[in-house]
């Protein structure tokens, strides 16, 4: 099973970071948390590795309307994107949205989440594209 979308970038960490907020941004997503993945376990456990973080976007109209269809889908939300250093580039991963309305089985909640997936596409296919 297939549960992200990934694209590889030829670009310094902070750059694609940044381009990334930008690009879900330009879709509706806004960044609710940020998460240090490389500084925490480093504090917390000592564990060294390359940089990693997790944005946790969030399409305020597509939430409320997921919500709206089935409140327990909080506990999916937001969409992870993750931005992590692998072998010389950068690597930018989003949830696939769809898994949402698999994972529920609510059918209410299925447009939704293609909406949601048609919009991560697009902020990857931007991001993917030669600046």
């Amino acid at each position: 099973m297939i549960f992200e979308e990934t694209v590889v970038l030829s670009v310094p960490f902070d750059e694609a970071l940044s381009r990334t907020k930008q690009e879900f941004a330009a879709q509706g997503f806004g960044a609710l948390t940020e998460i240090d993945v490389q500084a925490t376990l480093a504090e917390k456990t000592g564990k060294q590795m390359g940089r990693y973080v997790i944005v946790g976007a969030c399409n305020p109209d597509l939430a409320g309307r997921a919500l709206d269809a089935e409140p327990q889908i909080g506990v999916l939300l937001p969409c992870n994107v993750v931005v992590r250093e692998a072998e010389g580039h950068v690597v930018v991963e989003a949830m696939d949205p769809g898994l949402m309305a698999t994972i529920v089985g609510t059918e209410a909640v299925r447009p939704i989440a293609d909406e949601a997936r048609r919009l991560v596409g697009l902020a990857l296919e931007r991001l993917a594209a030669p600046t």
